[in-house]
């Protein structure tokens, strides 16, 4: 569990100033990506992967089966590691991290979830039940509140999904950060150039799994620091005993 454990020689309080000021700053800059993003590439990018992109994307259905595919796994692991809870088995370093992975896919589909229905955009393409869309019908923006699967569209869930388990994984395994970086960035395109999401979908997707995943390690860290600081405390206090 060491590695769970904040770098000494910062006060909680700078920490979580700095963690706040960190986040805010990458809220400012997403939003302004999203903005830029809809007004000036959505559109043209979403009508050169219809036109040049689309026919080659063969695995575009699998695209977006990404959330569904991680579900059932996320579960498993779940139950798996709430099982060694009860039981008042310690656990590892490695099912801390599955257990972050868990809690954090979870969360950040609950989020996406509402965020979708109070956006309600429309999709690139016409996938499913006759949704409307850019290409087929022209339809372009957000109708709040709308609800209705064509109009789920922001965020991206298989990006949110992807970022929420690998945000943790990023915190907690650093050395593989590179192949991290490559992923996110292959299911991203894949995502873009197959028409299954306007650019700013999967922008705004990144930034929510990523917090999520981020947010839900920093807490850990934190319930942890707390615990070694307690015991500590503790075993001072025996010691003074006489």
């Amino acid at each position: 569990m060491k590695s769970f454990i904040g770098a000494g020689g910062e006060r909680p309080s700078n920490r979580a100033s700095n963690d706040l000021t960190r986040w805010i700053v990458s809220f400012v800059l997403t939003t302004v990506l999203i903005l830029v993003s809809y007004q000036w590439l959505d559109r043209p990018i979403a009508f050169f992967a219809h036109d040049h992109v689309l026919p080659l994307v063969a695995f575009a259905p699998l695209a977006r089966k990404i959330p569904e595919l991680v579900a059932p796994l996320a579960g498993a692991a779940l139950i798996a590691v709430a099982v060694r809870a009860l039981a008042k088995r310690r656990l590892s370093h490695a099912q801390s991290v599955l257990l972050l992975c868990s809690l954090s896919f979870f969360v950040a589909e609950g989020i996406k979830t509402y965020l979708k229905l109070a956006f309600g955009r429309t999709w690139p393409e016409t996938w499913i039940q006759g949704n409307p869309s850019l290409i087929r019908d022209g339809v372009y923006g957000f109708h709040p509140f709308h609800g209705g699967i064509g109009f789920n569209s922001f965020p991206s869930g298989h990006i949110t999904a992807v970022c929420a388990v690998v945000s943790v994984l990023w915190i907690c395994y650093p050395k593989l950060r590179p192949l991290y970086l490559i992923y996110v960035l292959a299911a991203a395109a894949v995502l873009v150039a197959s028409n299954s999401h306007f650019l700013s979908d999967v922008i705004a997707g990144g930034f929510l799994g990523g917090s999520t995943g981020w947010v839900a390690t920093m807490m850990w860290q934190a319930s942890v620091r707390s615990s070694s600081e307690r015991t500590a405390s503790g075993s001072r206090k025996e010691g003074e005993r006489p």
